[in-house]
């Protein structure tokens, strides 16, 4: 088989039709050229030039030969480039999880900080509870999760990713949805409500939980469901109010008034992203920096309480 020198000798003659300037071209003497050429000759099994003096012409199997020989090149070239480009992180796959709550909130940012910043990392996408994720991060399954806290510490780390407030869910009938109404937790108390289930959204349910126990209330748990867009759907049915992420806001739900509630300790719900700390994808490390970059972003504006945007 032929070598890629065979191929950039022969190239060089035919874009020269001259040894010795192909051979200055290349920083080599004109005889082992010639042996190039002859050993690529005799590969192939055709005459690639007819010599005239000391110029060459292509014959009819050169010509035809050229184009190929270049995008033979080409692609050893781009390979050995991509090669280069993988330690660093530029190139790769990540497995990255996600909580169906952070889809509406981190996750749009991430993929498109990763699509615009790192075009040659692909991103295999997989929803999971925390709690699947961060067993899928043990095993190697997932590179990095999008998890709720705590993130126990055996082999994993974890960065803050994003805070955020919780507002009550009310139906559009019941009178705490009236305009001049700013609910207050104490509203809470004794009224039918759309619970997080404490096995499948044991996050939610403990934060919740720890909200009602300061503020001494115990309302009246009607559902125990583990998808916001479950909840909103319960309270749009009017069977019950709810505290929900702000980041539900995103559903646009008709039937269902989202507020602001007082009483409430500011942004007690947290994201955070967690890695396995033996994991050497490099393009992990390159996801995690990117990553890092948008949680100070976020975290520095955090003020205006806004959905993270790049």
């Amino acid at each position: 088989m032929f070598t890629l020198s065979q191929l950039e000798s022969f190239v060089a003659v035919a874009e020269t039709l001259h040894y010795g300037r192909a051979a200055e071209r290349l920083s080599m003497t004109q005889p082992p050229l010639s042996r190039r050429i002859q050993l690529l000759e005799r590969e192939l099994d055709v005459e690639l030039f007819d010599r005239i003096g000391r110029s060459v012409r292509l014959t009819a199997a050169g010509r035809a030969f050229l184009g190929d020989a270049r995008r033979i090149l080409g692609l050893s070239e781009q390979a050995a480039l991509s090669l280069r480009r993988v330690p660093a992180g530029e190139i790769g796959t990540v497995a990255l999880g996600f909580t169906a709550s952070s889809a509406h909130s981190v996750l749009e940012a991430i993929v498109g900080g990763i699509h615009t910043r790192l075009p040659g990392v692909d991103l295999v996408l997989r929803e999971r509870v925390s709690g699947t994720q961060m067993e899928e991060l043990r095993s190697g399954e997932l590179d990095l999760g999008l998890v709720r806290p705590p993130v126990p510490g055996t082999g994993l780390e974890h960065r803050p990713l994003h805070r955020e407030t919780l507002l009550a869910a009310i139906p559009a009938a019941h009178p705490l949805a009236a305009p001049d109404r700013v609910p207050h937790v104490r509203d809470l108390d004794g009224e039918p409500f759309v619970m997080y289930s404490p096995a499948e959204a044991r996050y939610f349910y403990e934060v919740l939980a720890g909200v009602f126990r300061s503020a001494g209330i115990t309302p009246w748990y009607v559902h125990h469901v583990s998808q916001v867009h479950t909840i909103l759907a319960l309270v749009r049915a009017g069977l019950g109010l709810a505290l929900v992420p702000r980041t539900a806001e995103a559903l646009r739900l008709d039937g269902v008034i989202l507020r602001p509630v007082t009483g409430i300790e500011n942004e007690p719900v947290e994201l955070v992203a967690a890695w396995h700390t033996n994991n050497d994808n490099p393009a992990l490390h390159a996801v995690r920096n990117l990553v890092t970059d948008l949680a100070g972003h976020w975290q520095s504006g955090r003020g205006d309480d806004r959905t993270p945007r790049l």
